[in-house]
């Protein structure tokens, strides 16, 4: 075998300047800082300011006039025990329905970008076991049995990981619709994956795992740096007709300019981590809202969706000369996204009228909803949203890279040594509380309206359902006649919903074991002045501004983080245990699909809020209990039905081998060109090749004559293709195309794939395959 090094390039606008001459540059530079530095430090030490070691105290560079601590955390920022760690959740990227639209036939066919989990903790110096774990999963959401699995396995490493419980563990999901599914706790998103999988699920639960053992392990004191900036052009509002029936005067708050009219968040939050020792950094967390729906209902390549790529642009980033810590993890995390879209330029009838979808319902010249679809910024490119959905995660790359440069001049340190967290279960099926009116209203069973099958511009639903279908719903009777004979809802539940058309009355459904929660998660992590809300719906955009602005208020008035230090307040999620949607109760009442999937009826914001600030008081940097832990949701991984079939055997060609080249490469492509070549595969569920590569390019080093990798397959533009030729015979084919950049460097490339076959008696066995040597000129 050939030696291979891994050496994988950037894109050249993120390229450092020529490197001879900014090493050049760089020493004199530090020549002349080291001399003014020495300098400066003889003056103070002629001053009798600073000795350079105090015998007194037997420390290093001790100050003899004190400074003010208050004033040094003030501009420099308390101290905590910091860790990041990122590792590989990819799930089988073949024959298992992605997650998402909820579309039968949308069934992986391969990998554009491999999915990761990103874990970030955070915890008190001084109290070791107030800590938080906040992960970022390149899912759809948050889940009651990924959770389970992951506490489980915590819990199994013991020692130090005993810190980590129900109380500190946050698990988001970017809310891509691009990853595979089928490993959910609840029955109605298994219904389109023909149930669980359990290799899906171990996926992301050992990833996830992976990448908080890999935090722990990187934990050591550091800082924490907030701030914020604006986020145009990668996202809109998709339901704009219910939005707007909120009050014109909380609507006018936020409608600060044209660009930024408010019927969307445009601030992207960026909280950067670094560490003590050396002062570098080591990873940053964005929190910012639009929905992983860039790549379209029609796309069957596994991708992280926009959010993937923003990560993955952010990360790549540095040059070896950048202050970045090694294995540097950025973070970008959904915020209030019930509401928004990536795909900017709005929804069109793509049928023969033309023309945009209607304003209030989103239907087209027949009066259904299918042939309406959202349109993203390169929707003329037939790529099933690759060129929209990279350029929405550009967006998002760009602000937030240009955001962290300012970040130690703009930014604000996060002030207060205390980090606190807590999380409690509820049940939302009948819980009461007071409005601030003093009257005292019920959340509901979970149900879904009608206008929940209706779908939306980003991904329209099936028949006859339509958006804004409240009270009497439009669609045919049978609809009816059909949900009656799943349940019934009693005339309690009707009146509960109100003005919802239940269709589908969840909640009460437990055969065979419940179709959606009615048991959620509600937590809420502070580190300093930074509360983070950690919901299990995606809220709206105007849901998730009064819940912040809720909690906000709250904060402050406890001064959880003195009362000096306004708090920051963001919303992360959907997490922990998916719940569908919170919207305003004014947009309940319109009924379109947000309002239709807000399960507990008119009152579900309202529950959250409430729940929140009733446990906001166990933040306060004094608290020492904890709240109940409320009843605990069902596990339902031992007991889910599953009709997915496994892979049985692979097949080859007579006189073929697994890896063969059936179709190579040409002998040279100009740069920008997209590279093909054909192999003879296996089935990729064989092995998910966990933080390894299903594919990869390697460029001929010209000095030394060895092979090194330049691309794999967490890369944007290699993509991984696998088709089935036969069932019968087992036999399969393996396409990789390299879209090659147009700053790529020239030379000698060749395109490797590495696989996993089955034999009839269940072996399985790795092979290679290596395309012919082309040039790119």
């Amino acid at each position: 075998m050939d030696p291979v090094t891994v050496a994988k390039a950037g894109p050249s606008e993120f390229t450092a300047p020529e490197r001879s001459t900014r090493q050049r540059r760089s020493r004199v530079i530090l020549v002349i800082g080291k001399l003014v530095l020495g300098l400066f430090f003889l003056a103070l030490t002629y001053k009798g300011l600073i000795r350079i070691f105090d015998d007194r105290n037997g420390r290093f560079w001790s100050w003899d006039a004190q400074q003010n601590s208050d004033e040094h955390e003030q501009s420099r920022g308390s101290q905590y025990l910091l860790g990041v760690g990122k590792a590989d959740i990819t799930g089988p990227v073949v024959e298992i329905n992605m997650m998402g639209y909820a579309d039968p036939k949308q069934v992986g066919s391969g990998l554009r970008q491999r999915l990761y989990s990103r874990a970030f903790i955070v915890g008190d110096l001084k109290n070791p076991e107030d800590r938080f774990i906040y992960l970022v999963l390149d899912t759809q959401s948050g889940d009651t049995a990924v959770r389970y699995g992951i506490l489980e396995d915590l819990a199994k490493l013991g020692g130090d990981y005993a810190v980590y419980g129900q109380h500190n563990v946050a698990v988001t999901g970017t809310h891509s619709h691009s990853g595979p599914g089928a490993w959910l706790n609840y029955l109605l998103p298994q219904i389109t994956s023909k149930g669980f999988d359990k290799q899906s699920y171990r996926a992301i639960v050992d990833g996830a795992v992976l990448s908080i053992q890999r935090a722990h392990s990187s934990l050591q004191p550091g800082t924490l740096t907030v701030g914020s900036t604006k986020v145009f052009g990668a996202n809109i509002n998709r339901s704009l007709y219910a939005y707007l029936a909120n009050p014109k005067s909380e609507r006018t708050k936020y409608n600060a300019s044209a660009e930024d009219d408010g019927t969307v968040e445009k601030t992207l939050t960026l909280l950067k981590f670094q560490r003590a020792s050396d002062g570098k950094s080591t990873g940053v967390l964005t929190w910012f809202p639009t929905h992983g729906t860039a790549m379209l209902g029609n796309n069957t390549l596994i991708s992280g969706d926009n959010k993937g790529v923003a990560a993955d642009l952010f990360e790549k980033s540095f040059s070896p000369e950048d202050d970045v810590a090694e294995g540097f993890v950025a973070g970008f995390s959904q915020a209030n996204v019930g509401d928004t879209s990536p795909n900017v330029l709005g929804a069109w009838c793509e049928d023969e009228i033309g023309g945009e979808c209607s304003f209030e319902n989103s239907t087209c010249s027949d009066g259904k909803s299918q042939y309406c679809h959202a349109r993203g910024p390169f929707f003329r490119t037939k790529d099933n949203g690759a060129s929209s959905c990279f350029e929405i995660g550009k967006r998002q790359f760009q602000p937030a890279r240009a955001l962290y440069d300012v970040l130690d001049q703009n930014g604000t340190p996060v002030t207060g040594s205390s980090v606190k967290s807590f999380h409690t279960f509820q049940d939302m099926s009948n819980f009461s509380f007071p409005l601030a009116n003093g009257s005292y209203v019920n959340t509901c069973p979970a149900a879904l309206g009608y206008s929940f099958a209706a779908g939306t511009s980003d991904g329209p639903g099936a028949f006859d359902f339509t958006q804004n279908d409240p009270n009497a719903p439009n669609a045919s009777p049978v609809w009816r006649v059909v949900s009656g004979l799943i349940k019934e809802p009693s005339e309690h539940q009707k009146r509960c919903h109100f003005p919802k058309p239940i269709l589908l009355d969840v909640g009460e459904i437990t055969s065979p074991y419940l179709w959606t929660p009615n048991v959620v998660d509600v937590q809420v992590l502070r580190v300093g002045q930074l509360v983070i809300i950690v919901s299990p719906g995606e809220a709206t955009t105007m849901s998730g501004r009064r819940w912040k602005e809720a909690v906000h208020d709250s904060a402050a008035s406890l001064a959880l983080s003195g009362s000096d230090v306004d708090p920051v307040v963001v919303i992360g999620g959907p997490a922990n245990s998916y719940a569908h949607y919170i919207a305003t109760p004014e947009e309940y009442g319109i009924q379109r699909y947000e309002g239709a999937s807000t399960l507990y009826g008119p009152y579900t914001l309202n529950a959250y809020i409430n729940l929140t600030l009733t446990y906001l008081p166990h933040l306060s940097p004094s608290a020492r209990t904890k709240p109940a832990p409320g009843p605990a949701p069902p596990n339902n991984v031992n007991r889910s039905l599953s009709f997915i079939t496994g892979v049985i055997y692979d097949g080859k060609p007579l006189f073929k081998s697994y890896g063969d080249v059936k179709e190579d490469i040409k002998a040279s492509y100009s740069t920008g060109s997209a590279v093909k070549v054909t192999f003879i595969g296996a089935n990729p569920r064989n092995n998910l090749r966990l933080e390894q590569t299903f594919a990869a390019v390697e460029k001929l080093d010209s000095e030394d004559g060895n092979w090194k990798r330049v691309r794999d397959d967490s890369d944007w533009s290699l993509v991984f293709n696998w088709k089935k030729i036969s069932e019968v015979l087992g036999t399969s084919e393996v396409e990789v195309v390299w879209e090659t950049e147009e700053w790529v460097e020239k030379g000698e490339y060749r395109i490797k794939y590495y696989g996993d076959s089955k034999s009839v008696g269940g072996a399985i066995t790795a092979f290679e395959g290596t395309s012919g040597t082309f040039t790119l000129v």
